[in-house]
């Protein structure tokens, strides 16, 4: 169903690329193949690149930092996240607000960032993230504080995440026990919504046309990049197989084994 499997010269010809990273760049503390090269190739280039990850336990700087570790030098300003995101927005809807929230340092310092107060007693706002703190007690303050007026938010839709032991819950499956409980839907910041991409393509300072996005998942990374207009590129490394794709009503622009094959020789 995908129109051209590999079309490398056309890829490496954009000005721009928009690059997801659990199951595109790593696995967990596992570098993924060629992902150093493509990086450094990224660099030779002069290309304009922006990693916007649907995770939101971490900061940019830790971001960076993570990469780093793993032996790729990037600076924080190429990273992007669904907690900036969230936090963004929150802010645009009601400046100076206050929120529960259910999520790791990332997810909190933004808010803080965004001059947004925690509050667990009346907040205008439950944010779910990613959480090793969710437990049965975080899970029925949540849904009695949205009971009791306060609005549902989740930092990203993905119900899984690539783990270096296999599949993991992520935001998606967190907020569903809420929505479940309470009959209130989740607004969700993060990819596909076409917020992310818009705020990637005004930082990278370039036209869509210009573009392209690399992901490893359908329904997030590939469907953000359709909505919003941009060429995708699915790489096999992380969520999504091969045999995944036929499944969904669309199709990326281009497949790839993994992010090693784009800078070539």
């Amino acid at each position: 169903m995908h129109t051209e499997k590999k079309d490398l010269g056309h890829i490496r010809e954009k000005r721009a690329f928009i690059i997801d990273m659990d199951g595109v760049i790593y696995h967990g503390n596992t570098l993924l193949r060629g992902a150093a090269q493509f990086v450094e190739w990224l660099k030779r280039e002069e290309k304009r690149f922006l990693f916007l990850t649907n995770s939101s336990e971490r900061s940019p700087e830790e971001l960076s930092q993570k990469m780093a570790r793993l032996g790729i030098e990037v600076g924080a300003t190429h990273f992007y996240s669904s907690a900036l995101a969230t936090a963004a927005f929150l802010a645009s809807q009601k400046p100076g607000g206050s929120a529960y929230v259910i999520g790791e340092p990332g997810l909190i310092h933004a808010l803080y960032r965004a001059g947004y107060t925690m509050n667990n007693v009346n907040p205008d706002y439950v944010v779910v993230g990613e959480a090793s703190s969710y437990n049965l007690d975080t899970l029925i303050k949540a849904v009695r504080l949205v009971v009791a007026g306060a609005k549902l938010i989740g930092t990203n839709p993905d119900l899984t995440g690539p783990g270096e032991g296999g599949l993991v819950p992520a935001c998606g499956a967190l907020v569903a026990p809420i929505e479940l409980a309470t009959g209130k839907k989740a607004y969700f910041v993060g990819k596909p919504n076409p917020l992310m991409m818009r705020h990637a393509l005004r930082t990278l300072g370039v036209t869509r046309e210009e573009t392209i996005i690399v992901g490893d998942r359908m329904d997030t990374d590939i469907i953000a990049g359709i909505e919003s207009q941009i060429e995708t590129v699915l790489v096999l490394t992380g969520v999504t197989a091969e045999s995944d794709i036929s499944r969904f009503a669309y199709a990326p622009s281009h497949v790839l084994e993994g992010v090693f094959e784009i800078p070539g020789a």
